[in-house]
């Protein structure tokens, strides 16, 4: 809703050939949305009629395109809350235009990475079982004990990672080059929410996601 702040980010966008769709407010923000179909979002926090964490709950109901949010509020609360709320990644306010540019460009290439991984095979995946837990790579779908569980893009995409590591300890670092790409540059305390949420959907799971403390 700071249109100097969208004017500024307007042009260093369309520098580098991107095409720019503005919205003031967070209703009017879910309408260009629906009409307009973007590649990425970006998303300030605190915005009238509907917030970024609303806007950003309405977006994930119905895509996994990645969303960067524009804070002007440090607090890790609220940096962790946008995470949960699905967000790829954050700035917060003051930030170098040149750096919202990189971070867009890095979400739009791992999105490029994610969709060429997918459809790039010549032979399809094979299924990975573990207990009874079954991840079908080609489908993306997840089944515990036979009952399919509904992932999001990066929750899918981090189970499989233990997956094909059993019994190895992975830290941040690792589950970041993994999950998100070598040119991830949020905080890594995302993958402890993205932990949370996996713990949470395979609770009837007997292949248990363990914590080394202080390792990984």
């Amino acid at each position: 809703d700071e249109q100097n702040i969208v004017r500024l980010l307007r042009l260093y966008l369309r520098n580098e050939g991107f095409d720019v769709v503005a919205a003031a407010d967070g209703r009017q923000a879910l309408d260009r949305f629906a009409t307009e179909a973007p590649d990425l979002v970006l998303l300030d926090l605190m915005m009238p009629q509907l917030s970024g964490f609303e806007v950003c709950t309405e977006i994930r109901k119905k895509s996994d395109v990645p969303v960067i949010m524009l804070t002007a509020r440090s607090d890790d609360v609220d940096k962790i809350v946008g995470l949960e709320m699905g967000a790829d990644d954050y700035v917060t306010k003051p930030f170098n235009p040149r750096e919202v540019v990189a971070r867009v460009k890095a979400a739009l290439r791992r999105r490029t990475w994610d969709r060429e991984s997918n459809d790039g095979a010549a032979e399809e995946p094979t299924p990975i079982t573990i207990g009874n837990v079954t991840l079908e790579p080609a489908s993306r779908d997840v089944t515990v004990a036979g009952t399919r569980v509904r992932l999001r893009q990066r929750e899918f995409d981090l189970l499989e990672a233990f997956l094909r590591h059993p019994n190895v300890v992975l830290d941040r670092e690792r589950l970041l080059r993994l999950v998100w790409g070598q040119e991830y540059e949020g905080d890594t305390r995302t993958i402890d929410v993205h932990v949370a949420w996996l713990r949470d959907k395979l609770r009837e799971a007997d292949a248990k996601i363990e914590t080394v403390w202080g390792v990984g």
